[in-house]
Order: structure tokens, then sequence, then C-alpha cells
């Protein structure tokens, strides 16, 4: 009898357990993680976002810092700037700039003027909807798939693949805890590192800003650099002109 019971144990157990890992889906995991940073009805209610902080981009045994401003607004409009020290390299400091206005993307460095950028990099800034592109992956025609679980920094992680009508597919890591985005990893297009690359992109340190959780560390590694983003401050709706993600004036 108590073999017979001990077996009925198990079976109801293994039945628990299958049924725990076969209700988890990838939506499931999506709508978790949209809870757990706030909410639908919180991000809902955000147009932009200006974030301030500290760079350190390591290259080739140097370590080069300065300051960083990231600006998102709602669609999909982002610009990016930050300055860093080449005082080592008896160089003056550099300023790089980067402006997306939706549809058309540039890039620029006080030493080489600015360009546009089309393909890849393109593609995926259109992707890259504020505040999150996991609000409306559904309408945007993203295949979603879970794939499995990993441990990232310790922590347990579901993994989705998560892959765009076009741009660049990924593989999006989530706490299975706190549902957390803990990690991203896509292969992009970085001509200035000499074609494609895998980025790995890790994110910490999430804080509470307006009632939506932001990662407050942002530290990006592939085979010819790794770039770490601290951030200081974060603040939401700011009054922000369309001006400064458009092409860059000609001097």
């Amino acid at each position: 009898m108590r073999v017979v019971s001990r077996s009925v144990m198990v079976v109801v157990l293994a039945a628990i357990w299958t049924g725990e890992a076969g209700a988890q889906t990838a939506d499931e995991v999506i709508e978790k993680h949209l809870a757990a940073v706030g909410g639908r009805a919180a991000l809902g209610k955000l147009e932009s976002r200006t974030a301030t902080g500290t760079v350190t981009v390591s290259v080739q045994g140097s370590d080069l810092a300065g300051p960083i401003e990231i600006v998102h607004k709602r669609p999909n409009k982002a610009r990016t700037v930050f300055t860093v020290d080449l005082s080592q390299f008896g160089a003056d400091s550099m300023v790089i700039e980067e402006r997306f206005d939706g549809t058309m993307l540039f890039t620029s460095n006080s030493a080489q003027g600015d360009r546009e950028l089309t393909g890849n990099r393109l593609e995926n800034m259109k992707n890259a909807t504020f505040p999150t592109p996991f609000l409306g992956y559904k309408e945007a025609g993203v295949k979603l798939e879970l794939v499995g679980k990993e441990t990232v920094g310790g922590r347990q992680a579901y993994v989705l693949s998560y892959t765009p009508r076009t741009g660049s597919a990924s593989r999006q890591y989530f706490d299975s805890e706190t549902h957390l985005l803990l990690r991203s990893v896509a292969r992009v297009e970085l001509q200035e590192l000499g074609g494609e690359v895998e980025n790995t992109t890790d994110l910490s340190d999430y804080r509470d800003v307006d009632g939506v959780k932001v990662p407050f560390v942002v530290s990006i590694l592939n085979s010819q650099q790794s770039v770490r983003i601290a951030f200081d401050k974060v603040e939401h709706n700011k009054p922000i002109d369309d001006a400064i993600f458009a092409r860059p004036a000609v001097k």
C-alpha cells in the first residue's frame, strides 16, 4: 500500500510540474514582464524619457569615459550623445551622436562628420518603439517563442526567441521570479567594428521612476569592445523638441 501511495504521489507531482511548465507561454512571460515594470497603464502614460549619466567604453585595453544623454520620444524617436576623453592618446575629447527621427538614422562624431545609416541598423531603430517594443509586439508581427530556461548572473531566466519582420532577431532573457529583463542577445551590423557582431546587453539596477521600473545600468559586450552606461538621472514626459532627432545641420 505504501508503494502504491508513493507511486501515486510521484505521478501527481509530475503532473503538477508538467502542468506548470506547460502553462508558461511566451505571451504570459511578456505580460508578467510588463506587469513587473509597472503595467500597461503606467507605460501608456509615458511620452518621453531623458536619461543622463556616464558611459565607459573599453577597447583594446583602454577605458574611455565621459557623460552621456539618451532621449526617447514616442513612438520611436531617439537621440544619443556622449563625449569620450581621448587625452591619453594625446587628442581632444570626441563627441559622438546618433539621431533617429522615426524614419531616418544619422550618426556623427567630431572627427569624421555625420552620415546616414541604412540597412540592419535602421530597421533595428524602427523596431525599438518607446517605452518598450513588448507593448505592441503582436501588432508589429513579431514571432515570439519560449525556448527554455538559462542562468544569467546566478538568476534563472526564461529565454524567448524574438523575431521581428525586419531587423535583427534576438534572444530575450527574463528573470523567472521578478520577470524583469536581464539580458538581450542579437547579431547586429556595426560597420565601425568591421561588420556583423553579436551584442550581449545586460540590464540591472532597476529603479522606480514615476511608477515604472527602469534599468540604471546597461552593459553591452561584443568581440571588439565593451560599453557600460550608468545613469544617475531619468526623467519622463519632459517637453522635447522634435528638431533634436532630425538630420544634423550642415556646418
